[in-house]
């Protein structure tokens, strides 16, 4: 479900953002909802490693490297450490 947000802006600019949406086929609430989505993503660091954690899972997983190894490697490398 959604909710409102309320915000202030200048007539100006809610013109400008109401013609170029209605240009592209949105309202301005999709283009807020895309601008604050963006926002979001571009500083959510969680989601970028995420995304790495995928990648490099799909490298890994392409070259047969089984989970088990991976743990394996994991547990070798804190051990050394020590």
């Amino acid at each position: 479900m959604s909710t409102q947000m309320i915000i202030r802006i200048e007539p100006g600019l809610k013109d400008k953002v109401g013609r170029f949406a209605r240009a592209e086929g949105k309202t301005t609430s999709d283009v807020v909802r895309e601008l604050l989505e963006e926002y979001i993503s571009s500083r959510d660091i969680s989601a970028y490693v995420d995304n790495l954690w995928e990648r490099i899972g799909g490298r890994l997983s392409a070259q047969g490297v089984t989970a088990k190894q991976i743990s394996g490697a994991i547990h070798e490398a804190r051990r050394g450490k020590r």
